[in-house]
């Protein structure tokens, strides 16, 4: 006989874990949850900040490429995803930064009540600690000048990461000078400008995730039961009208197993992850789910599509010699991995400690380029049509983040080493790592009106559905990102990050100089832009008549107990890194559970 549990939830990922917390913490609600991967919680590419890299393409990797980009020269792209408790934040690069309040703020204009960012921002205080910082440290970390820190006593765990490094002094006397500095602690004084970004690395320099915040604290309680590599195959339903979801199918050692749900099923595989199984399932396009013989158990379009992610292009500069980079790991020196390792292991501290990315700017274009931008935005504004209801809302969403001067279309980062890469899975080669040292200023674009989608290609479980993000397929956004990568050599040509850069001015690939030509800086985007990661937007928290898949409280339309908790459910991206959005979002969720079921 089939177990039975009050909540299944499908992926013990960033969002899944945090739900299952939550909801366990009453002693008499029972709750099970389903992950793919394994619990890779002790091992120390987890646990260990610079190892990050030696997970993507293991197997704690979904391994997901992108189809044949055409606004990319018909390049395919790694999207790694994590497979394993944790989910991506297992495998993340650890940037721990809150969205713009204009991005949270729109959710609710798309029809969402009570979605803004005054209720989300008490969210990431539920999800977070703020790191306790030392008076006398405040102006080297370049935070001196915030009224006050934010007080978050969260489970994740968060750090500034080497609080010396000169980047975050230089960073901010830039951003001052041009009166583009955040005077407060993003997570609640939220403005464009630059400020010192968190980490989610503990103050014993290990990576702090849902696996080892809200999991491992849990572990104990008797009625919280996870299990590993039980990858769900198809979400189950009565015959009733409307239907209910009341249980899930899974594998677990090669068979085929089924778990019921006396209240919800609760979806948090991601956002590639969870529109394919619902359409396994029979919940999607009834032209796609009727192609694969599947029986439709109700037609609704919007699952799969509205895919966002967040698109970024590296620029590395050569450092001094005397600055602080990674770029002796990433070249693998084995004597710089020795001493790394030394320090790691009797401090937790030093170059393993840290990525070494310690600063953004959150930044709109400057006035004559929007200037230029007015026309183009007016010439493609799209027309109203059955198949995306929505566009003329994402349309002017985008078009007031562009045109209002206090609102940023780009974030900005400074990285401590070079980047390197494969630009395309076509031919599969990573550069080789260059000698010398280098500080990388990354451009991405913080709200792209492109949009892709994810579908099936089979009914079997273990195929991985088609994943078409349709980067640049709005040509808007290739206008936008090129106009801010012309601002990137003059950053770097600035006094304050001169300080730290080799003179004259000597890029690591001499074709991101653009020498101010337009032209060249779209050419370099469609060459050299990758995907952040920041996976968005499959099951769309939207009203049901703009193709949305999940309520304002998240219910699948049109399906009892049936509920969407991670990234797919955001209907717009966030800012800048997802990380921190999911965790706030998925507090939020777990309370509009137990508001629904009233038993806490």
């Amino acid at each position: 006989m089939a177990a039975v549990y009050d909540f299944v939830i499908i992926g013990g990922g960033t969002a899944g874990l945090v739900v299952a917390s939550r909801l366990s913490e009453d002693p008499s609600t029972s709750v099970l949850v389903l992950e793919a991967g394994a619990d890779l919680t002790a091992d120390p590419r987890v646990n260990i900040p610079i190892f990050y890299a030696a997970l993507l393409g293991s197997e704690a990797d979904w391994k997901f490429q992108s189809s044949s980009q055409l606004g990319l020269n018909g390049r395919v792209l790694g999207l790694n995803q994590g497979k394993a408790l944790g989910g991506s934040s297992s495998l993340n690069e650890h940037v721990f930064v809150p969205p713009f309040k204009g991005a949270i703020d729109s959710w609710e204009a798309l029809g969402n009540p009570g979605w803004n960012w005054k209720m989300l921002k008490d969210y990431f205080a539920k999800a977070y600690s703020s790191p306790t910082v030392a008076q006398d440290a405040k102006e080297d970390l370049a935070i001196d000048g915030w009224t006050e820190l934010n007080e978050a006593k969260g489970p994740i765990q968060t750090s500034f990461g080497n609080a010396t490094h000169p980047i975050r002094k230089a960073w901010a006397e830039l951003f001052r000078s041009s009166g583009q500095y955040n005077t407060g602690d993003p997570f609640t004084h939220s403005s464009v400008g630059s400020f010192s970004c968190l980490a989610s690395i503990d103050a014993e320099g290990k990576r702090s995730n849902s696996a080892s915040a809200y999991y491992k604290p849990a572990e104990p309680r008797k009625n919280l039961h996870v299990f590993t590599n039980s990858p769900v195959e198809r979400i189950l339903f009565d015959e009733s009208k409307p239907p209910k979801a009341i249980g899930v199918q899974y594998s677990l050692d090669g068979s085929s197993r089924t778990a019921h749900a006396k209240n919800e099923v609760i979806l948090a595989a991601g956002a590639f992850q969870s529109p394919k199984i619902l359409q396994l399932s029979g919940v999607g396009g009834a032209e796609l789910l009727e192609k694969h013989g599947i029986d439709v158990v109700l037609d609704l379009p919007g699952v799969g599509q509205n895919l966002q992610d967040h698109m970024i292009s590296y620029t590395a500069f050569q450092a001094k010699d005397g600055l602080e980079t990674k770029d002796s790991l990433v070249r693998q020196e084995p004597e710089a991995i020795g001493q790394a390792m030394q320090e790691y292991t009797a401090t937790g501290s030093g170059p393993l400690a840290s990525l070494g990315v310690h600063t953004y700017a959150y930044l709109p274009l400057p006035a004559s380029d929007r200037t230029s931008l007015q026309a183009l935005f007016t010439d493609h504004t799209p027309e109203d049509s059955h198949q995306n209801r929505a566009s003329h809302a994402y349309h002017d969403i985008a078009k007031t983040t562009v045109f209002d001067p206090e609102q940023p279309s780009a974030a900005y980062l400074s990285a401590m080493g070079q980047a390197n890469y494969a630009k395309d899975l076509n031919d599969g080669s990573i550069p080789a790592a260059s000698p010398g040292k280098f500080v990388t200023l990354g451009v991405m674009l913080s709200q792209p009106l492109s949009r892709g989608s994810v579908n099936i290609t089979s009914v079997n479980p273990e195929d991985p559905p088609i994943i078409d993000p349709g980067y640049i397929s709005n040509p808007l956004d290739l206008e936008v990102i090129a106009r801010h990568l012309l601002r990137v050599k003059s950053l770097a040509l600035s006094p304050q990050l001169g300080k730290l850069l080799e003179k004259p001015l000597k890029f690591r690939d001499p074709a991101a100089d653009f020498q101010g030509d337009l032209s060249a800086a779209k050419k370099y985007a469609r060459e050299n832009l990758i995907s952040m990661w920041h996976f968005a937007g499959t099951c769309s928290m939207l009203p049901r008549e703009r193709d949305g898949v999940v309520d304002s409280n998240l219910r699948v339309h049109g399906i009892e107990g049936l509920r969407v908790v991670d990234a797919s459910a955001i209907p717009l991206i966030s800012t800048a890194n997802l990380q921190a959005t999911v965790y706030a979002f998925a507090e939020k969720a777990a309370d509009l559970i137990k508001e629904d079921w009233k038993r806490y």
